[in-house]
């Protein structure tokens, strides 16, 4: 481990003389170059950005009158150099650095604007292997890195909006403040993370490698919360730089600042509520603690939302609505009728959000579309000392997928009312099990220790809300251990059950199934949640 070096205190205010810009994203560029040409700095830059800056009639020097060495290798070589570094790196105070730096004529360069070669957005655009690697910056990250380790003396900037803090202070007093040029060394490293992660990310998948020796990912601060899941924790909000469709992309039309809370039951209503096509018809999910207590279909929004709220009202009471349509007025002023904490939805109309106005903590989110439930990707979660990952659950089933066990086979009707009640099976909490009919749930157990007693709550909230489970279909997340949770679900007036099937007890819990007439179709799919 290299010792530390006796160097001289760095210095409280530094000013800059000498600025190194180097851009792919030129948004703010002339307006930034033309506050600092005002001051007297000296600008230097490279390629496009240098043509950019001359064009606005400013003094830019080129990189190669610094280096002595033109551009070279389609642009690859350029700013790796002696003098570029060297500049970037000399501890100004110290005699050492100082003398080589006048053996060798190198001026220090006091600040750098960088930002780099858009990898993630070509990426997500689908580019080609030979297209992303090209989009791979060198000579950026290389310059951020030695900008930002020698902060004591230079100031480094990622984005438009640091410069305009580093603006900021030279407007006031001619100088950066050392505790200035700190955070934006953070934020420099940082943002080079990310990118190496991003790159690292592709290069795994391309090369089909779920899960590499090292993985790393990174988000971009979205929001800082007043607590997380309690009050005594604290909390934030990131965005992967290539998200999915949903929470984390929607807009906020309107209401209180979202919490942790809001976002994590937010996003679990959303991802179920995309289970269901638009194309096929309206469809509402309302969660409560990232469990639904009702989802339903119906021939409108305010009909599907009325059916989703006939399950559960008392739980939906503060909850989460989730729509896979637009939002209309009709459906606006029946979700307004009793205490919502968030509605989310692809869009909202005019009238709707008009009557939205009237609630003004009602939040309310658009997003531009759904998330794409069968799209693959990941999900985390922390354990003490490190993360698990995991493919996301894609699990969609049709009736071809269908394993009919007993003695009488299932309707078309039961079949559907399956389907649907496995689909919401996917997002309940485990031991889980959903009884519906008619594309809507009638009562929903989630939790439990044991798939007896998530059988029977769900069958008691059915009755405490007038909901009756005859000729209903039962849906069980994971296997029937024993023939009780069954029997349970059929004492309640279910006629079909679908679960995966697969314990050692299947023939017990299959004998049980004909004892009563069901019918039960195994799925060869868990899906459990946790």
């Amino acid at each position: 481990m290299p010792a530390a070096p006796d160097f001289p205190a760095a210095p409280d205010r530094a000013p800059i003389k000498r600025a190194l810009i180097s851009v792919s994203d030129k948004t703010g560029l002339i307006e930034a170059a033309q506050a600092l040409s005002r001051m007297g700095v000296e600008l230097v830059s490279t390629g496009g950005t240098r043509k950019a800056i001359a064009d606005a009639g400013l003094p830019v020097r080129d990189i190669s009158d610094l280096t002595g060495f033109p551009e070279m290798m389609d642009g690859r070589v350029k700013t790796l150099h002696p003098v570029v570094h060297g500049g970037l790196l000399g501890v100004r105070d110290a005699p050492e650095h100082r003398r080589a730096m006048d053996e060798h004529g190198i001026g220090g360069i006091d600040l750098v604007y960088v930002n780099l070669y858009p990898f993630e957005s070509t990426i997500a655009a689908g580019a080609d292997y030979a297209t992303a690697i090209e989009n791979i910056d060198i000579g950026g990250p290389a310059m951020i890195r030695s900008a930002a380790k020698n902060h004591g003396y230079v100031a480094v900037c990622t984005e438009l909006a640091d410069l305009q803090e580093v603006l900021a202070e030279l407007n006031a007093s001619g100088a950066t403040s050392l505790e200035l040029r700190k955070r934006l060394a953070a934020r420099a490293y940082a943002r080079t993370a990310a990118y190496d992660a991003a790159i690292s990310g592709w290069f795994a998948k391309t090369l089909g490698e779920d899960y590499p020796r090292r993985k790393a990912f990174a988000g971009e601060l979205v929001q800082t919360m007043r607590y997380g899941e309690n009050p005594h924790q604290s909390a934030a909000f990131y965005r992967f730089a290539a998200p999915r469709t949903g929470v984390a992309t929607a807009t906020q039309l309107q209401g209180k600042e979202l919490s942790y809370n809001n976002i994590n039951d937010t996003d679990a209503a959303y991802e179920l509520v995309a289970e269901f096509d638009p194309k096929a018809g309206p469809a509402c999910a309302i969660i409560k603690h990232a469990n639904p207590c009702g989802v339903a279909t119906g021939k409108t929004l305010a009909e599907a939302y009325e059916r989703a709220l006939a399950c559960d009202p008392t739980s939906a009471f503060g909850g989460i609505i989730a729509l896979n349509s637009k939002l209309d007025a009709a459906t606006a002023e029946k979700v307004l009728e009793i205490f919502t904490e968030v509605v989310i939805a692809p869009e909202a109309d005019e009238a709707a959000v008009a009557l939205f106005r009237k609630k003004k903590n009602v939040r309310l989110l658009v997003t531009g579309g759904l998330p794409d439930p069968l799209a693959a990707g990941e999900t985390f979660r922390s354990v003490a000392g490190g993360f698990l990952v995991q493919a996301r659950d894609t699990a969609h089933l049709t009736a071809a997928d269908l394993k009919v066990v007993t003695k009488r086979a299932p309707t078309e009707t039961e079949i559907r009312d399956m389907l649907f009640a496995f689909t919401i099976a996917k997002h309940v909490k485990s031991n889980a099990i959903v009884y519906a009919r008619e594309g809507q749930t009638l009562g929903i157990g989630a939790g439990q220790m044991n798939r007896k007693d998530s059988a029977r709550i769900a069958a008691l909230r059915a009755a405490d809300f007038g909901l009756d489970l005859k000729s209903s279909a039962c849906a069980s997340e994971a296997f029937f251990p024993f023939a009780d949770g069954l029997i349970q679900a059929a004492d309640a007036g279910c006629t079909a059950v679908i679960q995966p099937g697969g314990s050692v007890r299947d023939e017990e819990v299959i004998q049980a199934a004909d004892e009563r007439g069901l019918a039960m179709v195994f799925t060869g799919v868990r899906v459990f949640r946790h």
